[in-house]
């Protein structure tokens, strides 16, 4: 039924100008759900391929920063020759891969390519509607300045992608963990940031929450995965998950000895493999009994309603993912498994900020269209 179709015939003149701003203002917030979402699956797919640049060896395999130019990949043997030259003069190739053929270069590089080239996309599937939709009047006022400080964080991401691949291209032979583990983590925040703001240009049941904190604690949660999706990436950039691939003990303990090998002691939760990964681990077991937690709260003071409903399925996909990530370890970390469970962390952290911006419901019309909210 359309807005006019909803307008009886003693309908002021008010009241239909009013029917039809509201109209506008749905029409307006689904169109740009869905470029939020289309954004969204684009990220996705980005730390999905990123997962498989590291884990497949290839993120050092281009080795210049050519954000306009390097769109266009080789297309001549000299070419190819030209970019394989200068792989080999960085270690990776000389203490990892000496004696590589081109073909064997080709394979690494086409991944690393794909990540850049779809990183670049993901660029332009924010720009260029956020413009069209910004001149169209179709974005709210209080959301242009936000989307456009997603935007230039999003162009920060792309500096910090080559800040990481740069810290492998002469001392090292890989990339370091800090850097990386810094690039996942702003890519996950440029994530749920835009789910955030999807979410909030979408209906919401008037269910209330189940008690007065449980924004609050949905919050935490959030931050909670956040900085576990952060210890997994130190896991791999130090590759920490090929070791120890028991569960659930760790060198033949639940809490192993040699946590603390390294002096200073705080240098052992930044590169000290075993506590990397029993940091990892420990905070996981944190997440989901939190997450047990909030959704027995949820179901005992708000049982049916929506918000409890979520907290259950969050419980599921935590618990999912735990499943995942021991699979994931005790079979040394095979590269489909560990691509799943780097894309079901995103989708946990996406579900789990759907979740929180629930609670606050959607956002207030503002301006003219404020009289049609």
């Amino acid at each position: 039924m359309t807005v006019l179709d909803a307008v009886s015939p003693a309908s002021s003149p008010s009241e239909i100008a009013a029917q039809a701003r509201r109209g506008e203002l749905e029409s307006n917030r689904r169109m740009v759900r869905l470029w939020l979402g289309i954004v969204m699956l684009a990220i996705f797919a980005l730390v999905i391929v990123g997962g498989a640049t590291r884990l497949t060896e290839s993120g050092l395999s281009i080795t210049e920063w050519k954000p306009i130019h390097g769109v266009i990949p080789p297309l001549s043997v000299e070419e190819w020759q030209e970019e394989f030259d200068l792989y080999r003069q960085i270690p990776e190739y000389q203490e990892i891969n000496r004696g590589m053929s081109l073909d064997e270069f080709k394979t690494i590089f086409w991944w690393e390519w794909a990540h850049r080239l779809l990183a670049r996309a993901v660029g332009v599937l924010f720009a260029v509607p956020l413009v069209f939709f910004w001149a169209t009047g179709r974005i709210e006022p209080r959301l242009r300045w936000p989307l456009v400080g997603l935007f230039f964080i999003g162009g920060l991401q792309g500096f910090v992608g080559w800040w990481m691949v740069a810290s492998g291209l002469s001392e090292r032979v890989d990339v370091s963990q800090y850097r990386l583990a810094v690039h996942l983590t702003l890519a996950c925040i440029i994530f749920a940031s835009i789910m955030w703001v999807s979410r909030g240009l979408a209906p919401h049941s008037p269910d209330a929450p189940p008690t007065e904190r449980s924004h609050l604690a949905a919050g935490g949660l959030v931050l909670f995965i956040v900085f576990q999706i952060y210890l997994g990436a130190l896991v791999a950039g130090l590759n920490a998950g090929f070791a120890f691939n028991t569960w659930p003990l760790i060198d033949g303990a639940f809490i192993p000895a040699g946590l603390f090998v390294m002096d200073p002691a705080w240098l052992n939760f930044f590169e000290n493999v075993k506590m990397v990964q029993f940091t990892h681990r420990m905070t996981a077991y944190a997440i989901w009994f939190a997450v047990l937690v909030h959704m027995i709260a949820a179901l005992r003071h708000g049982a049916g309603s929506t918000h409890a409903n979520r907290a259950v399925v969050l419980f599921f996909l935590v618990t999912m993912q735990a499943l995942i990530g021991i699979i994931t370890l005790v079979m040394v970390v095979p590269l489909g498994w560990a691509l799943l469970h780097q894309a079901f962390a995103v989708v946990v952290l996406g579900f789990a900020v759907a979740h929180w911006r629930a609670f606050y419901g959607s956002y207030a019309p503002t301006g003219r269209l404020a009289e049609a909210g």
